[in-house]
């Protein structure tokens, strides 16, 4: 409320840059001796991509995002040193549902002898037109337009146009990172 008594609304800043996530089912991959086994004393190595971070850049023509990510892993037997390379990925989707950038790329993890535990870091950076992740100029008036309680057009939403609508969405983009599992590995993770 201010001084004046009135109401302040819902205010939403709305940015440029991708939101960054997991996709569910991506965040961890299990390897397996032998490769076919799905018992879990057939496990040889298990990773877990976490503390997932972005840094952004909206100021130029491309919103450049940089993805940082930590990857934990865990092998059954310690002997010996061990390096294990792991596939990630790193996707734009626009509107919740098309793809438009997909790169793989892969992140080592280190072990000694004798460790059973060991972790890296990962970085993945994302490229987006900022003129595509702009709204256009009269959707953002709809948005952002003054509405005085009594009026019409304070009783209906703006985003229940589906021009609107769709128009947020076209210009909403995500970064989506995870583990590059083939579809055996998927479905483990989504089954176990």
């Amino acid at each position: 409320m201010d001084a004046n008594g009135g109401g302040a609304g819902v205010t939403a800043v709305r940015s440029a840059c991708p939101h960054v996530a997991i996709p569910a089912g991506t965040g961890d991959m299990t390897i397996f001796n032998p490769a076919t086994s799905r018992e879990s004393s057939a496990i040889d190595v298990n990773a877990v991509m976490t503390n997932v971070t972005s840094t952004c850049d909206d100021a130029g023509q491309q919103v450049v995002t940089t993805v940082n990510f930590d990857v934990l892993a865990r092998r059954q037997s310690a002997d010996g040193a061990r390096d294990v390379s792991f596939p990630y990925f790193v996707t734009v989707v626009r509107g919740g549902t098309s793809v438009v950038a997909k790169r793989i790329n892969r992140v080592t993890v280190h072990f000694e002898p004798g460790q059973l535990r060991a972790q890296t870091s990962g970085t993945a950076t994302t490229y987006v037109d900022r003129s595509a992740a702009t709204l256009p100029d009269e959707v953002r008036k709809r948005l952002t337009e003054k509405r005085k309680a009594g009026e019409q057009a304070a009783a209906m939403d703006p985003l229940a146009d589906p021009s609107i609508r769709g128009a947020v969405l076209s210009a909403t983009f995500e970064a989506l990172v995870g583990f590059q599992l083939t579809e055996d590995q998927l479905k483990y993770n989504v089954t176990r």
